[in-house]
C-alpha cells in the first residue's frame, strides 16, 4: 500500500487552499455551484465508501459531474486534495467537553474522540501526518488537545510529547481494528467462524506439549477476548497503559512541586 503524507504538495500554495487566502484560479470565472468545500465533500465522501485510493482527480471531477480541468482550477492536485480532506474532517469532529474533569477524563476524551473520527474515516488513520495540515481544522484541533494537560505540571515539549503518544496510539489501534474489519469482511467470515475451522486443524498437528507457554497464553487470550485479537480490549488495556505512564510523569512535577 502506498503510503499517503500530509503537506507532500507546494507548501505556499497548500496553506492558501487550507487558509481560502488569496486564491487565484488563472483569471478563471468560477463554474456555478462548484467550490473548493463541494469538492472536498466529495472526495470525502468517496474515501469514506471506497477508500484513500479511490480518490482521484477524475473519480471526483465524475461524481461532481465537470471535466477535470475545471477541477484544477480550484485544487491543483491529489496531494493539496489529501490536505483539504483531512483538515476538513478535523474540523467537524467530536470535540468533547472537558470542563471540570481531571487530566486522566480529559486524555480519555481525546483518545475516544480520536478513535470516533478514524471509525467514521477509516481512510484518515492510514495517512502520515508528520508533516501536519496547519490548517484551521488541524489547529483547532490542536488547541482543544493540548487541554487535556493543563495544570498537569508538565511543560510544553513535554505537553505536546503527551498529546502525540496518545494520538498515535489511537491511530494504531484504529489502523488495527481497520485491518480486523477487513479481514472479516474480505473473507466472508468473521474471527469464530475462521476459528472453528482452524482450531480442529491445528491440534492435530500441534503437540501442546512443544508449546506450552503459548499454548496456555493463547488460549487463555482467545477465549476472554473471543478471537484471536479484539479491537476493543487492545484499545482498552493500551489506553490504560499510556494513561499509567503519563501518570507516572505528571505525578513526578507534582511531587517536584
Amino acid at each position: 500500500m502506498p503510503m499517503h503524507r500530509t503537506s507532500a504538495g507546494e507548501p505556499a500554495r497548500t496553506l492558501r487552499l487550507l487558509w481560502r487566502h488569496g486564491l487565484d484560479r488563472s483569471g478563471r470565472g468560477p463554474r456555478p455551484g462548484l467550490s473548493i468545500d463541494r469538492i472536498v465533500d466529495t472526495a470525502i465522501s468517496i474515501a469514506d465508501r471506497h477508500g484513500l485510493d479511490a480518490v482521484t482527480m477524475r473519480r471526483v471531477s465524475q461524481q461532481l459531474d465537470v471535466a477535470p480541468m475545471t477541477l484544477y482550477t480550484y485544487v491543483p492536485g491529489k496531494a493539496e486534495l489529501l490536505d483539504l480532506m483531512l483538515d476538513a474532517t478535523y474540523a467537524q469532529m467530536r470535540r468533547s467537553d472537558m470542563a471540570g474533569k481531571g487530566w486522566r477524563a480529559r486524555a480519555r476524551a481525546v483518545a475516544d474522540d480520536n478513535r470516533a473520527l478514524f471509525a467514521a474515516h477509516p481512510w484518515a488513520a492510514t495517512i502520515s501526518t508528520i508533516r501536519p495540515p496547519l490548517g484551521p481544522g488541524q489547529l483547532a484541533k490542536y488547541e482543544h488537545e493540548l487541554q487535556a494537560f493543563e495544570e498537569t505540571g508538565l511543560d510544553d515539549v513535554q505537553r505536546d510529547a503527551a498529546l502525540t503518544l496518545l494520538l498515535q496510539f489511537v491511530r494504531t489501534t484504529s489502523l488495527a481494528a481497520a485491518e480486523a474489519a477487513a479481514a472479516s469482511r474480505d473473507s466472508r467470515i468473521d474471527d469464530e467462524q475462521w476459528w472453528a475451522v482452524a482450531g480442529p486443524l491445528l491440534e492435530q498437528v500441534i503437540d501442546p506439549a512443544d508449546y506450552p507457554t503459548a499454548t496456555r497464553v493463547g488460549t487463555a487470550a482467545g477465549s476472554a477476548s473471543g478471537g484471536a485479537y479484539s479491537p476493543n480490549h487492545a484499545y482498552e488495556f493500551g489506553l490504560q497503559r499510556i494513561l499509567d505512564g503519563l501518570g507516572v510523569l505528571i505525578e513526578g512535577h507534582g511531587s517536584e512541586r
